[in-house]
């Protein structure tokens, strides 16, 4: 099950929590290596490396009401190995000046790892930045949460 953090009247953040009936290294290892990463993330996640400052691009279907692209350039911020990945979203068209940080945080929690997703840096005063929050929160908690479990479920 999803749930929210406290504070989730916070605009400029969205943040998730679920429990994933898998250990930590097996979650990290479809954070982190891009043979899996792209059975759940957006098309370029292939090109994911586990090294900061690395850069890469990924697409997806462009949503012009948010102003977005369709394409997110990521960089690599910070890991703590199986603990903390952390990484730079942006939308290289100049119409769209969202710079958001994606950071996941595992937790081992009896035979599981509860998984904490912190997607920060919405502009409040930006309504399209708000659709977009709304857009990517549903997403999030629906969509992409639901497509790591099926890939987890693949992973030996």
């Amino acid at each position: 099950m999803t749930t929210e953090h406290p504070g989730d009247g916070d605009l400029t953040t969205i943040r998730v929590d679920q429990f994933l009936p898998h250990p930590p290294a097996k979650v990290w290892r479809a954070l982190t290596e891009p043979d899996l990463l792209v059975q759940w993330q957006m098309q370029g996640a292939e090109n994911f490396r586990l090294e900061v400052g690395h850069r890469y691009r990924m697409t997806s279907v462009p949503r012009p009401n948010t102003r977005f692209s369709g394409v997110v350039d990521v960089q690599v911020l910070a890991y703590d190995r199986e603990r903390m990945l952390s990484v730079r979203w942006s939308d290289p068209d100049p119409a769209n000046l969202a710079h958001w940080t994606i950071t996941w945080t595992l937790e081992h929690e009896g035979r599981g790892t509860r998984l904490f997703l912190v997607h920060e840096g919405f502009d409040p005063d930006d309504p399209a930045q708000m659709l977009a929050r709304t857009i990517m929160d549903g997403g999030w908690r629906s969509h992409v949460f639901a497509a790591l479990g099926q890939t987890l479920e693949r992973v030996r």
